[in-house]
């Protein structure tokens, strides 16, 4: 590993690709964020400057180097050109299979044979993502949190045929951009995304039923057991229509405890995703939440 030369390529300029590049980029590395729509990527460098400008303002980071960082991440609509000599790939794609799939084969067709290739995947299986290129063993699941430069957590997830060097060497990368990670054998769900989104359709059941408010189930989670967001809060950071996406492949596979609620169908159905569109549990001006919008009874 030679964070001098090594570069690392990051595909899909949302928040998740955004945080994930502006780890890698500050830490040292080479780094190039690849999305096929400009304007994404624009707001994407954007948003790793602001970030870096912030920690300056906070004395956290020094203004040379928030400027070196900046300096070490470009952007990119060319996948293929984007791979070329790249060490790593990270996607972080939609949550489907058939784009992972292609996204990885692509970038591999222009990787070396030993360049690790890493999804951001919360529920689809990385033993099936991996059967798009020759070398499956060079494939892992690398799950990082939102937001990315504040959550240290990552779970790297060992498809079927991931092998312990892919691992060792992704957990070196881990370590190498300040974050802690875990081993998980690949489950649906694997262990964050299952228990947060089980946590996310219980309270929107509750919510629905008119057990608590919106702002009352939240701030239960987050008083009475130390949750730094409630659920639904979460939910809406998230994106119920991504949250929507991963039960339903969670209820194909682990059964009716993972139904969703509908009231999150309703809710999709209606474009109120969350903070991305203005509109979810709760209500959105200049990305803040407007106090006392969340969901009321007879709006359900």
């Amino acid at each position: 590993m030679n964070k001098q030369i090594d570069k690392v390529v990051v595909v899909g300029a949302g928040l998740m690709g955004t945080g994930i590049a502006h780890a890698f980029a500050s830490c040292g590395y080479t780094t190039v964020l690849v999305d096929s729509n400009a304007e994404a990527l624009q707001r994407a460098q954007q948003a790793v400057s602001k970030i870096l400008d912030d920690g300056v303002k906070l004395g956290k980071v020094e203004a040379v180097a928030a400027e070196a960082s900046k300096a070490r991440l470009t952007v990119l609509t060319d996948l293929t050109a984007a791979a070329q000599g790249a060490v790593l790939l990270v996607e972080t794609v939609s949550e489907n299979l058939a784009v992972k799939k292609a996204v990885i084969a692509q970038a591999a067709a222009v990787m070396a044979a030993d360049a690790i290739i890493a999804t951001n995947t919360s529920a689809l299986s990385v033993t099936e993502i991996a059967t798009a290129v020759s070398g499956p063993e060079r494939v892992v699941g690398m799950h990082f949190f939102n937001p990315v430069h504040k959550m240290k957590l990552v779970e790297l997830v060992r498809g079927l045929a991931t092998s312990d060097d892919t691992v060792a060497r992704t957990r070196a990368y881990c370590d190498a951009i300040g974050k802690t990670s875990i081993i998980v054998n690949e489950s649906p769900g694997l262990t964050t995304s299952r228990m947060s989104a089980l946590a996310g359709n219980e309270a929107m059941w509750m919510l629905q039923e008119g057990t608590a408010t919106a702002e009352d189930i939240d701030t239960a989670l987050r008083m009475g057991f130390n949750h730094p967001m409630g659920p639904l809060e979460l939910g809406d950071m998230t994106g119920w229509d991504t949250r929507l996406a991963v039960l339903k492949y969670l209820h194909s596979t682990l059964g009716e405890k993972f139904r969703p609620c509908p009231l999150i169908i309703k809710m999709v159905a209606a474009g109120r995703y969350g903070r991305k569109t203005g509109h979810g549990v709760y209500k959105y001006e200049n990305g803040q939440r407007v106090p006392g919008s969340g969901m009321k009874a007879s709006a359900l």
